[in-house]
């Protein structure tokens, strides 16, 4: 397993204690009469859970067809998904292993850990000084050099910071051989 491990711990806790329904406080004491309870789970979390399960499917059968049926607990997606990518090319397996780390990135920040992009250097500038932008839904560096044609501080996608992350280990790996 070239990938974190910690997906599938992040998905295991994603599942555990954030799907659980968020209290919001007792208000003023006022509240509108209820017609129906509300939902027990967020379910925007289930959303967000399915949806990374059945992303990490449809790669896997597109370059696996044969593989069998996915597995009924979604903490052991990962595992299946590496099990039917063993013989893949390495380009597809770090295509894999990135999708994975990416979505390790998505549960951590779902769950409010934002320091997970600071420990990525910017793909641009190489600098380790990348902070969660909320609203943009990106990585922004913080380097006042590192500014796109705008002006602005660059900024990345999840998917660039796994998809640099994921071939560092993969160039490791083989420069080590």
């Amino acid at each position: 397993m070239l990938g974190d491990d910690t997906t599938e711990q992040r998905l295991r806790l994603l599942q555990a204690e954030y799907t659980q329904h968020q209290r919001r406080g007792p208000g003023d004491g006022r509240t509108a009469t209820r017609t129906t309870s509300p939902a027990p789970l967020d379910i925007n979390v289930l959303d967000r859970i399915h949806a990374a399960v059945n992303e990490v499917v449809e790669h896997t059968r597109a370059a696996a067809p044969e593989a069998g049926p996915a597995p009924s607990d979604e903490t052991r997606i990962y595992d299946w998904s590496r099990q039917h990518a063993a013989h893949f090319q390495p380009e597809r397996q770090q295509a894999l292993e990135a999708l994975i780390y990416r979505q390790g990135l998505e549960h951590a920040i779902a769950m409010g850990d934002t320091d997970v992009v600071n420990k990525h250097p910017c793909p641009a500038c190489g600098c380790w000084g990348l902070l969660w932008r909320d609203a943009a839904q990106r990585a922004a560096c913080i380097n006042r050099y590192c500014i796109d044609n705008d002006g602005l501080s660059r900024t990345w996608p999840l998917k660039t910071l796994a998809h640099h992350h994921i071939a560092r280990q993969f160039a490791t790996k083989s420069s080590a051989t």
